[in-house]
């Protein structure tokens, strides 16, 4: 007679996708593209990653250096010396 069926209830997003892989799979995958490198200063490097080696020596071009979020100067190319190298994420989805 009017009986109509519960409106369905609202699922919930499927979660993110878990990427699993070493560093270095991550490393190899972000070679060309853009990037964060954080300094143990705390001052964060973004720019296009070149390369870089075994003792994560980086080469970024396009880079800009942010302090507390501000930039406060843009290199062509900058070269980071590894043991400074506090952590590197990618700044754009993979």
């Amino acid at each position: 007679m009017g009986d109509s069926p519960p409106p369905p209830e609202a699922t919930p997003p499927p979660p993110p996708p878990i990427t699993s892989g070493s560093p270095t799979d991550f490393l190899k995958n972000v070679v060309g593209k853009r990037v964060v490198v954080r300094l143990t200063s705390g001052v964060d490097y973004r720019g296009v990653l070149s390369c870089l080696d075994g003792y994560m020596n980086i080469a970024l071009e396009q880079t800009e250096e942010h302090v507390n979020g501000t930039v406060t100067n843009r290199y062509g190319d900058a070269f980071i010396r590894g043991n400074n190298v506090l952590y590197i994420s990618a700044a754009e989805p993979l």
